[in-house]
């Protein structure tokens, strides 16, 4: 997890500058669809993270749970994040 935490910092740290950047973009009246580029670019930077977070969550924390027995809340849990992802 260490080695995934690091990533998912800097990877933060990435999109927090993107925002920053965002921010100037719009106070300067960049044309709409560079920033409209720029949105997106941290749209999927954010996914992508999410991404990290659910494939760990899946494969530590609920196989952990279904390991001692507790079925139902990792089904709850899986169906949780299955409707956030969609979202």
């Amino acid at each position: 997890m260490h080695t995934n935490k690091q990533k998912l910092i800097r990877r933060l740290k990435i999109l927090e500058g993107q925002v920053r950047g965002l921010q100037k973009m719009i106070d300067n009246d960049i044309y709409c669809i560079d920033v409209i580029t720029q949105t997106s670019a941290v749209k999927q930077g954010l996914s992508n993270i999410e991404d990290v977070l659910m494939e760990g969550h899946l494969g530590h924390c609920l196989v952990n749970q279904i390991k001692k027995g507790h079925t139902n809340e990792a089904t709850k849990e899986m169906l949780k994040v299955y409707k956030l992802k969609r979202k």
